[in-house]
């Protein structure tokens, strides 16, 4: 079926497994960072001074990818800045997919075109295309950590299962 279940971890839990991953790979720039070093994913426990430093250096720009991604489905694939939230053109959010290590000065909105210019709604391709039949918007969203969870977790399995019997397709 093409339908999106957003599922939503812990951010606290998130930021640290996502800077562990981060620094096993060799703290990539691009997207085409070689990917040997993947072999090394959590062979070696990642040093407390090296977390602290890069929360300090760069976790609040993660907060913000963080809500933008959250926005982004919420808002069923609006394209918007991920910084200050202002609507982007589709030349704007592709720079920003390029980007995806890139620092709020790097991706700051007026580097890529009038910081006062009226931008109108504008989608995802994937979702105004109708790729996804029932839209980017999630028909239910599920917390991860819940899911898990042994006396939540019958509650979160039962929204899936509910997403997934409504639809025709898997139903």
């Amino acid at each position: 079926a093409d339908q999106t279940i957003l599922l939503v971890p812990y951010i606290r839990r998130s930021m640290v497994e996502y800077h562990d991953v981060l620094k096993d790979l060799g703290y990539p720039i691009t997207w085409d960072h070689p990917d040997i070093r993947e072999k090394l994913l959590y062979i070696d426990k990642t040093p407390q001074e090296l977390w602290y430093e890069w929360r300090d250096y760069r976790v609040m720009d993660e907060v913000h990818w963080w809500g933008w991604f959250i926005d982004y489905w919420m808002e069923g694939g609006l394209l918007r800045d991920i910084f200050t939230h202002k609507k982007v053109t589709l030349d704007h959010w592709n720079e920003l997919m390029i980007r995806p290590f890139g620092t709020r000065e790097e991706l700051r909105y007026d580097r890529f075109g009038d910081e006062n210019a009226i931008v109108r709604d504008t989608y995802d391709p994937h979702c105004a295309k109708g790729e996804i039949s029932n839209g980017c918007a999630p028909v239910e969203v599920v917390s991860v950590d819940r899911l898990v969870d042994p006396s939540r977790g019958p509650a979160e399995t039962a929204k899936i299962a509910t997403a997934l019997l409504s639809d025709s397709k898997t139903g």
